[in-house]
């Protein structure tokens, strides 16, 4: 690693599969040499639960900081500051002591679903979702949080305070508690119209604000950790640390997605699509908003299944590693083979919201061979982003361009043409390997005064996938086809 001479922050990423830790210096350039990760599993359960636990989350964040700590000093390098990026969507208890007291409960764990109807009796969702731009669902706190005071009504009198994961870190780091507008956007309790938490929907889940965090706005960084844990992160300990990030945010910006121009498709184990929206805009149903910091949303949609789907066939269907077979996909005509599937193997999120969604595939024949169910499921993600792309248009219209991201999107170029042929508009395949923490790198460049504006910063994109109106027509009548069965199957 050579020296710089420019600033260098740290960036902290904690993913649903594993923690990370980098440096990048102003330009948004990784420094490879001070990546450390560490891999993680989500604890499951028979009745729809996942979990992780927040200590050994925290463990492993400060080994994996505390290697990019030595890596860098190693390099002479001290760094500016360091910014945290987190999965959206968690909660979890924690005591006056500040010691968490239940598991961090995964945006996966289905449990509440009881609670989805309950709240849907009890309040107007349409106008929740206005507010809040969330609708009642198993991923947000509502439901999580009536559903543990059903379950577990003794751990919930143990606990002082509810908070995500990245509030957890801070409380424990510098005895602070501050929930950032972007990691309280993604809770389904934060009101967009009054910029606080929505006093209707905490009375609904048995809280009053005193059980919540502040909010603090994402440039006001927290003083240098306690002593307790000083000497772990050495020069880490005397320098601003900046609130936790929603990872999708930090993602959309570390991608490339920085104008309202300028969607982001993601495709990794699951599936997102996100644009920066003005804070006013109010989302269309089916989609949400969440913020990015205090002053930049994003409306989008998330779907249950994509690279999940991807396995599931190669695993289950015999049609081998689907991304390694381009050529014979390629040779097969777009939509040609009679099938329709519905590729909710892991439930619908956006659009419609039904955790208890199922998969199908309908249409087969004695003729169908494996590589078909490849290509039609690959074909059903691509519609399902087509729907959610048509929703985001009508609050947000100036989409012109999508950059791809996400390892397994980024694995297929087959698929990069086929979503740009299915949604009518180029796709630009995006270079940058850490997305979520290269976002969360440039916000904090940004917080510093280093960074002018994210438009200034090359994004590194690679091929560019323009749509062929000749198969966007052969898709646009298979996408018939699946939204008649969507229709059909939903209905019964």
């Amino acid at each position: 690693m050579e020296h710089l001479a420019s600033p260098v922050v740290v960036a902290l990423d904690i993913g649903t599969s594993s923690s990370r830790s980098v440096a990048y210096d102003c330009t948004g350039e990784m420094l490879p040499s001070s990546l450390a990760s560490l891999p993680h599993d989500v604890r499951t359960t028979a009745d729809g639960g996942a979990e992780l636990d927040a200590e050994a989350l925290l463990e492993e964040s400060l080994t994996c900081l505390h290697r990019t700590e030595a890596a860098l000093r190693e390099a002479g390098i001290r760094p500016a500051a360091v910014c945290v990026s987190t999965f959206w969507h968690s909660l979890l208890g924690v005591d006056g002591a500040s010691r968490a007291v239940t598991p961090v409960y995964m945006w996966a764990d289905t449990r509440g679903a009881k609670q989805v109807g309950q709240l849907r009796a009890l309040l107007d969702e349409a106008e929740c979702h206005r507010r809040t731009g969330c609708v009642f669902h198993t991923s947000y706190l509502p439901a999580k949080l009536l559903w543990l005071r059903a379950t577990s009504p003794e751990t919930c009198r143990s606990v002082r305070w509810w908070m995500s994961l990245g509030e957890y870190l801070a409380v424990r780091l510098f005895g602070e508690r501050g929930c950032s507008y972007s990691m309280a956007s993604g809770t389904g309790i934060f009101n967009h119209r009054t910029s606080d938490w929505d006093a209707q929907l905490v009375e609904a889940c048995g809280l009053t604000t005193r059980h919540l965090s502040p909010l603090v706005d994402e440039r006001t960084a927290f003083a240098g950790p306690g002593t307790e844990i000083r000497s772990a992160l050495g020069w880490l300990a005397d320098v601003p640390w900046y609130p936790a990030l929603g990872d999708g945010a930090c993602s959309n910006v570390g991608s490339g997605g920085v104008t309202p121009e300028r969607a982001t498709l993601m495709i990794g184990t699951s599936g997102a699509i996100r644009v920066l929206c003005e804070p006013a805009l109010e989302p269309p149903w089916g989609v949400w908003k969440y913020h990015v910091d205090r002053r930049r949303c994003l409306l989008g949609g998330a779907l249950s299944n994509g690279g999940n789907l991807v396995h599931w066939l190669s695993q289950t269907l015999n049609t081998g590693d689907v991304l390694a077979r381009e050529a014979e996909l390629r040779a097969l005509p777009p939509a040609g083979h009679g099938l329709t599937v519905l590729p909710f193997l892991a439930g619908e999120r956006s659009p419609n919201w039904r955790p208890g969604a199922t998969g199908a595939i309908l249409g087969l024949r004695l003729h169908t061979q494996p590589l078909h169910l490849a290509q039609a499921a690959l074909e059903a993600v691509a519609y399902r982003f087509a729907l959610l792309a048509e929703l985001m248009n009508r609050a947000a219209p100036g989409v012109r361009e999508y950059v791809a991201s996400g390892a397994v999107l980024l694995g297929s170029p087959y698929w990069m043409q086929m979503l740009a042929d299915t949604l009518g508009k180029p796709v630009i395949e995006s270079t940058i390997p850490e997305a979520s923490s290269r976002g969360a790198a440039l916000l904090a460049f940004e917080a510093l005064g280093t960074l002018p504006s994210l438009t200034a910063v090359d994004f590194g994109f690679g091929s560019t996938y323009r749509p062929d109106p000749e198969r966007g027509a052969l898709y646009a009548a298979g996408r018939r086809r699946h939204q008649a069965a969507y229709q059909l199957l939903a209905a019964g």
